[in-house]
């Protein structure tokens, strides 16, 4: 396998909120809809930014991190979208040297130009001067920075007139007519929004209208062989739910499973479509708190979950998938739901983060670590004691594991591809 080069740029910010996603999502669609192929990946764990982005240039997101996804994996991501695409876009998490590992290790470690998206709103001459903090903290190959939400020309020529010489500004960019909106864990799901399409044509209008059109310079990816995985699900097949309640899956996540030999069915609680045939079941994170009455109201989803488990075929319940089996889901506006009632206790949605952050989990035979994050608002009552704990990245507890019978439940979301082998033992191998 060679080297292979391609057009590469990571758009960071100097924190969440400056509209990362947002111009990201814009130059995939003005890209693509210019004829080009675009690949576009999301730094750290996130499930909803990769959907806008997949939509933006029609092709699946993936994520990349140095700890969670690890290096050697994710430089075979970016050196097999090198020899597919003509333009690679990162998006960056949270501000540019947040994290450990961050956005910038990330640019180093495969030496992509960064240019910083930076939220012009309410600022001036002031744009220099975090524009210069962000250049000069660490030496990293930095590209320069993009102004968003700039609100005039004349405003747009403080903001050039405040940039050192060596700072180059790549694109002021206006203010959105319909911004991405947004709710209690992120943008709102990309197939929540009917007018999608609509909203990210007027993001590459912007982009047009900016100048940001040029591909940015070509970037060697060097190679990275990943030996083939041993078919330790072969002949097995794994149903998972998947609709707005069930949406939280890393498209790596699916690619293992298929690797390991699987075959994969896909069904919507939502809908009331019951548990398909299968020798395992994954129920993924999501919002079930946002359908909660849905949920409750429909029995045959919770009638078949009952029959399945059961059977004493391995399931596994993540996050929003793990608050689904819980006899009540309490939401935030204090109405109380019936869910599955295969866990006892309540889960309960709350107005302020319960936990955020990179986790790995010990699997208690000889598979090894799996590493994934937690992100919820919500807290669990339960009677039942934890079977195991994840640990959280920089150490101390992290979140806990209940196991009963076949069952696997937790905040916790694992990345398979990490550890596909500890993946292969949670669906039965």
């Amino acid at each position: 396998m060679s080297h292979a080069a391609c057009p590469a740029l990571l758009l960071a910010g100097i924190a969440s909120g400056q509209g990362k996603t947002t111009v990201t999502a814009a130059l995939a669609r003005y890209h693509t809809r210019a004829g080009r192929r675009v690949r576009v990946f999301k730094i750290g764990p996130d499930f909803l930014d990769p959907m806008i982005l997949a939509a933006a240039s029609g092709h699946a997101v993936e994520n990349l991190d140095l700890w969670m996804v690890g290096l050697e994996h994710s430089r075979a991501l970016l050196s097999q979208a090198a020899r597919e695409a003509d333009l690679i876009l990162i998006e960056g998490a949270m501000g540019l040297y947040d994290g450990e590992p961050s956005a910038a290790d990330l640019a180093l470690a495969f030496g992509v130009p960064v240019a910083a998206v930076i939220d012009a709103a309410a600022m001036a001459q002031t744009f220099g001067a975090v524009a210069l903090g962000l250049k000069t903290y660490r030496e990293i190959p930095f590209a320069g920075v993009i102004a968003n939400r700039v609100a005039s020309a004349g405003h747009g020529e403080m903001i050039r007139n405040s940039l050192p010489a060596d700072i180059p500004l790549i694109a002021l960019i206006g203010r959105a007519a319909t911004p991405l909106p947004e709710r209690h864990l992120g943008l709102v799901q990309a197939g929540e929004l009917a007018d999608l399409q609509q909203r990210l044509d007027a993001l590459a209008d912007l982009i047009e209208a900016s100048g940001l059109t040029a591909l940015p310079p070509p970037v060697d990816f060097a190679p990275q062989e990943e030996a083939p995985l041993p078919k330790l699900l072969a002949g097995k097949t794994v149903a998972i739910a998947r609709d707005a309640a069930f949406s939280f899956i890393y498209p790596a996540n699916l690619r293992t499973l298929r690797q390991l030999g699987a075959d994969l069915v896909f069904f919507s609680p939502l809908a009331g479509e019951p548990v398909p045939a299968a020798d395992a079941l994954w129920l993924p994170g999501g919002y079930p708190e946002l359908h909660a009455q849905r949920l409750s109201a429909n029995p045959q989803w919770r009638t078949s979950l009952h029959g399945f488990y059961d059977s004493g075929k391995p399931m596994l319940a993540e996050c929003g998938g793990m608050m689904a089996l819980f006899d009540t889901l309490v939401t935030v506006d204090g109405q109380r739901h019936a869910m599955a009632g295969l866990m006892p206790g309540t889960v309960s949605m709350g107005t302020r983060l319960a936990a955020l952050g990179l986790q790995e989990l010990a699997w208690p035979r000889h598979e090894g670590t799996l590493r994934g994050h937690a992100f919820h608002y919500s807290r669990c009552e339960t009677e039942v004691q934890p079977a195991l704990r994840a640990t959280r990245a920089k150490g101390g507890d992290g979140e806990p594991v209940y196991r009963a019978g076949a069952l696997t439940a937790s905040y916790f979301h694992a990345y398979f591809a990490s550890n596909p082998n500890a993946a292969a033992a949670i669906f039965g191998a």
